[in-house]
């Protein structure tokens, strides 16, 4: 019923492949934010660069759902990195999907 108060020991430890998904998703996420905070200052106008860096984005956020899929399958590891690289990916994946969809029916 009530959890006895002490130490646990264990061999358990962060999955370095979900390390990764995270730092992914979290620079897609920056990534997006600035490419989209410089074009508003632009007053709109999209500069080459901030396609490029969308583009990379993409490739962060491919890379980074790729990543956390595989780091799922580890045993005796901690999921916390896996769980929030595959969230920090996906958001990030909903803001481009936000973005294109303004872009293609939103004048």
């Amino acid at each position: 019923m009530f959890r006895k108060k002490g130490y646990i020991f264990t061999t358990k430890h962060h999955s370095k492949r979900g390390i990764m998904s995270t730092v992914f998703g979290v620079l897609s996420i920056i990534t997006l934010g600035s490419s989209i905070y410089l074009s508003y200052l632009n007053k709109g106008e999209v500069n080459v660069r901030y396609a490029s860096a969308a583009v990379l984005a993409v490739i962060y956020m491919i890379t980074g759902i790729i990543l956390g899929a595989w780091s799922t399958i580890e045993r005796e590891k901690f999921k916390m990195f896996t769980v929030l690289g595959i969230v920090t990916n996906v958001v990030a994946f909903g803001m481009l999907s936000i973005i294109l969809y303004a872009g293609a029916y939103l004048d």
